[in-house]
């Protein structure tokens, strides 16, 4: 049965991006990879469920929208972190500690509880049950 191995995002500072996801989410960063030749580097974050999100950072990659908007393409990935009172700790923690919240924990319409965060770099999260 096909399932997503991981999702991929290109970052402009890893070593941010790799911290922030560790310190909330708490994933587990494999060693990093690099490619001097490429002017590559990247981490794989795992998470407690097996599913992992690989970061990345490469030389002349532009920012071609505006961070924390929606925008076409993939749009937001949703972080499942168990409850509703972990839903709220972790944003209320995220805010407190100068990250914007996007999206108010609240019930969407179609039953989820949830709120929006941005990372480091502007990418959305939905922190979710």
């Amino acid at each position: 049965m096909p399932k997503i191995e991981h999702l991929a995002l290109y970052c402009s500072d890893l070593e941010a991006m790799r911290a922030f996801y560790q310190q909330y989410f708490s994933a587990t960063a494999n060693e990093k990879y690099i490619n001097e030749k490429k002017g590559f580097e990247s981490y794989f974050l795992s998470f407690d469920d097996g599913s992992r999100l690989e970061i990345m950072t490469k030389t002349g990659i532009d920012v071609l929208s505006v961070p924390g908007f929606e925008r076409l393409g993939y749009t937001h990935f949703a972080m499942s972190v168990g409850s509703k009172e972990e839903v709220d700790r972790i944003t209320n923690q995220l805010r407190s500690d100068g990250y914007t919240v996007a999206g108010e924990c609240r019930t969407t319409g179609d039953g989820y509880y949830e709120s929006v965060v941005l990372d480091p770099e502007g990418n959305r999260i939905e922190i979710t049950v």
